[in-house]
C-alpha cells in the first residue's frame, strides 16, 4: 500500500421492521404471543470504516443491489479525494458484479477480498453484531424508516475510538494489527 493510503472495511446489513427477538416473557406454562402481519419492510445499511482513524461512512438503500454499492464508492471516493483507497470487502454478489469492479477500478479504490464465510474478519460485521445486539434486538420501531435512522444515528454517533474498539481493530488479537502499526 502507498504511503497516506485510507485502508477502509465494507459491509452491509439488513435492518427490518420486526425485530429478531432474542428473549422474551410469558407466564409460566404459557406460549409467548408474537403477533406479525407477514409484512416485514427493510433497509440496508452499507457502510466503511477507516481501520486507521475509525471514521465511518454510512449510506442507506432499499436493497442490497449495485446501485447502492455504487453509491457507497462514489461517497467513498468524494471523500477522500485523490487519496488512494484501499478497500477490503466480502464476495457480495453486489460486490463481485463486473459493473461494480469496474466502478471500483475507475474511481480509483483498489478492492482487496475477504476470504469467503470468515464474517470474524470484517470489522464493520462486527459493528453489526454490536448494533443488532443492543439497537435491534427485542425492540419494535413504528416504521422502517425511524428503524434506520436510529441504526445510523447510533453508528455514527460513536467516537472513533469507540468505533474501532467495538469493530475489534484495537484488540491486541486483531488479525491485521501489525499491518496498521
Amino acid at each position: 500500500m502507498p504511503e497516506g493510503a485510507v485502508l477502509l472495511m465494507e459491509d452491509e446489513t439488513i435492518l427490518r421492521l420486526f425485530p429478531v427477538l432474542r428473549r422474551a416473557w410469558s407466564l409460566r406454562g404459557q406460549q409467548a404471543e408474537v403477533p406479525i402481519t407477514g409484512r416485514n419492510a427493510k433497509r440496508v445499511l452499507f457502510a466503511t470504516i477507516n481501520l486507521r482513524t475509525g471514521r465511518r461512512i454510512c449510506l442507506r438503500g432499499a436493497n442490497m443491489r449495485q446501485v447502492n454499492f455504487h453509491a457507497l464508492l462514489s461517497e467513498v471516493r468524494r471523500r477522500y479525494g485523490r487519496r488512494p483507497v484501499w478497500m477490503l470487502l466480502d464476495e457480495a454478489p453486489c460486490h463481485i458484479a463486473a459493473r461494480s469492479e469496474a466502478l471500483a477500478a475507475a474511481l480509483d479504490i483498489h478492492v482487496v477480498w475477504l476470504p469467503k464465510q470468515c464474517s470474524e474478519l470484517n470489522s464493520m460485521d462486527q459493528l453489526w453484531k454490536e448494533l443488532k445486539g443492543t439497537i435491534s434486538a427485542n425492540h419494535q420501531f413504528s416504521g422502517i424508516g425511524e428503524h434506520a435512522d436510529y441504526a445510523e444515528g447510533w453508528l455514527m454517533s460513536l467516537t472513533n475510538k469507540e468505533a474501532l474498539r467495538k469493530a475489534g481493530v484495537l484488540s491486541k488479537n486483531f488479525w491485521l494489527r501489525s499491518f496498521l502499526q
